[in-house]
């Protein structure tokens, strides 16, 4: 566990069931006063009705409202900057309104410092190169998965490269975030697995981080108590407001661990499976995340076995190999039961693959360096073998 750490996140967050409803309330919050908003969204969310509901909660505030749309799934470089250069840039608006998944919300941050920073995205790939502040941001979640609303980085594919790739700022953290559990009940099954598989994913291995500390540790751990206790009862009941809402406060306390500790090597190995492969990024991690656990399990018995305690699958009288091993057990049992893919050649995936794939891997070094346990090429590779059953 790091020694000298730092935490930030963002100002304001409002949770509850219908909390969308003080959407209009809360512009009050941002730092100046806005009648011009962007709003970046999906077309679910246009679908069935949120999005005409806000926007005349806005209206009657006298906010114009321009909607965004295009935003791909696991969107490219390119195409967060054209629909900035085609929709955003024209209208100015004086602040940035997203109500989506993660990879809109992502989308959205960059917009927001696109607006006051005059560079392209790839000067930003890494870490605190955006300079200046962005617009203002709201941010509102539909998935309990990523927990972005509350991350400084937005992920972003880069075509050329096959490969997917972090910018990080503390730029990128909006000034507001909605949790309203109640716009995620009726979530695709598919979706609500891979998720909250993912928001495991982000605390587990901010947990297991070279970089945890104490920060990370409190957050990463209620997120994996409402996760674990909630995961199966969300997927098979997802009208159950109180299993959502506690997917949704796990999904966002991940992000919050993430952002104090980082993730590790089931991110860096899922990063080239969505570039090359088309994986989404939720499936990618909760298709990896057994196998990378079980090869870190001898570097982390101890903290593993904490987590099979605080998840009530182990007792304080079994050795710390043994409740490591029911964690490990555990998570192959939720890819059973959320019904996680767990054969890569449904997306393409050969042996022949493999090497590129851990080459790729391999230049995520951000992440591999908060990974408990070195990984070779060969062992990447075994662990890519190991989902081509």
């Amino acid at each position: 566990m790091t020694s000298t750490y730092h935490f930030q996140t963002v100002r304001h967050i409002v949770h509850g069931a219908g909390s969308l409803d003080l959407l209009a309330d809360k512009l009050s919050l941002l730092d100046r006063p806005v009648s011009r908003i962007a709003l970046i969204t999906q077309p679910v969310m246009e679908e069935n009705g949120v999005i005409a509901r806000v926007v005349a909660a806005l209206a009657a505030r006298d906010v114009e409202v321009r909607i965004v749309r295009g935003v791909e799934p696991e969107p490219s470089i390119e195409n967060v900057e054209t629909v900035f250069r085609e929709q955003i840039a024209p209208f100015a608006p004086h602040a940035i309104l997203s109500i989506g998944g993660g990879s809109v919300l992502d989308a959205a941050k960059l917009f927001s410092v696109r607006l006051t920073n005059d560079e392209p995205l790839r000067n930003w790939l890494g870490i605190d190169l955006i300079k200046h502040p962005g617009a203002p941001m709201i941010l509102v979640p539909t998935t309990a998965g990523t927990g972005s609303e509350v991350t400084p980085n937005a992920i972003v594919t880069l075509p050329d490269e096959a490969l997917k790739v972090g910018i990080v700022s503390r730029h990128l953290l909006p000034q507001v975030v909605i949790l309203d559990a109640s716009l995620t009940l009726d979530l695709p099954r598919p979706i609500t697995a891979a998720t909250g598989v993912d928001a495991f994913v982000h605390s587990l291995e901010s947990y297991i981080s070279t970089k945890a500390n104490p920060v990370s540790d409190m957050f990463a751990m209620e997120s994996m108590r409402l996760i674990g206790a909630n995961i199966v009862e969300a997927y098979e009941n997802g009208h159950s407001v109180k299993a959502r809402e506690a997917m949704m406060l796990g999904s966002m306390y991940g992000g919050l661990a993430l952002t104090a500790a980082g993730t590790a090597a089931v991110h860096a190995l899922a990063y080239p499976l969505g570039g090359m492969f088309n994986v989404t990024h939720g499936v990618a991690n909760a298709m990896l995340l057994p196998h990378v656990m079980a090869f870190n399990k001898d570097a982390i018995e101890e903290r593993l076995a904490t987590v099979a305690r605080a998840l009530d699958l182990a007792t304080a009288g079994e050795s710390a190999p043994e409740a490591a091993q029911k964690l490990i057990d555990r998570l192959s049992l939720w890819t059973r039961q959320l019904q996680i893919p767990q054969d890569l050649r449904r997306y393409g995936v050969t042996e022949a693959d493999l090497d590129r794939l851990a080459e790729g891997a391999a230049k995520v070094k951000r992440l591999l360096g908060n990974n408990p346990k070195p990984l070779t090429l060969d062992d990447m590779k075994a662990i890519y073998r190991r989902l081509l059953p």
